[in-house]
């Protein structure tokens, strides 16, 4: 991935939550030397352009280029020179996928949950609908979460994104020196065929991360998926999950696969959510 990696965007809201975001952002820019641009968003009602609301808005443009300033502060300290996009709107997941298809980065930042979340286990709105309609891959970070320093836990199940996040994994693994381990996850219920399929999904990424000499193994388990997946990698200490945004069950490429989500409201480290071809 260090390689692959050519530019970053990182969205903030300037909220504890990003706070691991903005760390990781700006160590993957500088481990990959990649270009990174920080965004923030102006919440826009339909009525602050009514009468009274001038200084509202003002008030507005002032605190969120002072929390761009503050990121590009931290990013230069590291040697790391940070481009600004201030946006305005009132859906803030549709502006962050509208400044992805404007500037085409490789990979969006973000974290887990913003400053309307709910609960702390679950995924912000805005966070899980990037994830789901992102034109490339998105990393959620955990408030706390550092950068991967141990070891990868690949999920697949054979799907088209399943195959693209073994690549996108293993361009990772090769490029950080870890260790993968691969899981994928049957039910009960499902049928000796789909076991097979999930067997022979593992055995092709497993060769595939072999092939290049990185120190790999394969698990198939039974269970729940996303807590077979957040288990074994608290298990395998693993400080990076990679998964497809939808799996074999998906019903919409337009919306993030609820396994997926799950997953990213419960991993303790950041998650990296990866699209199919499209």
């Amino acid at each position: 991935m260090g390689t692959k990696i050519n530019s970053l965007l990182f969205a903030t809201d300037g909220s504890e939550f990003s706070t691991g975001a903005q760390r990781l952002a700006i160590a993957l820019a500088k481990r990959c030397g990649a270009r990174l641009t920080v965004m923030t968003i102006i919440l826009s009602p339909q009525d602050l352009e009514g009468f009274g609301t001038h200084g509202l808005r003002e008030q507005m443009e002032r605190e969120a280029q002072a929390l761009l300033a503050k990121v590009v502060a931290a990013a230069e300290a590291e040697g790391i020179p940070c481009l600004t996009q201030l946006v305005y709107g009132d859906q803030p997941h549709q502006e962050i996928i509208n400044t992805a298809l404007e500037l085409a980065p490789d990979l969006i930042v973000l974290g887990r949950r913003g400053k309307r979340g709910l609960s702390r286990l679950m995924v912000g709105h805005a966070t899980a609908h990037v994830a789901g309609l992102a034109p490339c891959p998105v990393l959620m970070v955990p408030r706390a979460a550092v950068m991967w320093r141990q070891r990868i836990l690949l999920a697949t199940d054979g799907s088209d994104q399943g195959q693209a996040a073994t690549r996108l994994a293993l361009d990772l693994a090769r490029d950080c020196q870890l260790p993968v381990t691969l899981v994928s996850v049957t039910s009960r219920g499902h049928s000796a065929e789909r076991k097979a399929e999930a067997q022979a999904a593992l055995d092709q990424a497993l060769a595939a991360l072999k092939a290049v000499g990185i120190d790999s193994e394969a698990l198939l388990a039974e269970g729940r998926p996303d807590q077979v997946v957040v288990e074994t990698a608290n298990d395998r200490q693993a400080d990076l999950i990679v998964v497809g945004s939808h799996g074999r069950s998906g019903l919409s490429r337009l919306l993030l696969g609820s396994v997926s989500e799950r997953i990213m409201g419960q991993a303790q480290c950041p998650v990296l959510i990866v699209p199919g071809s499209r």
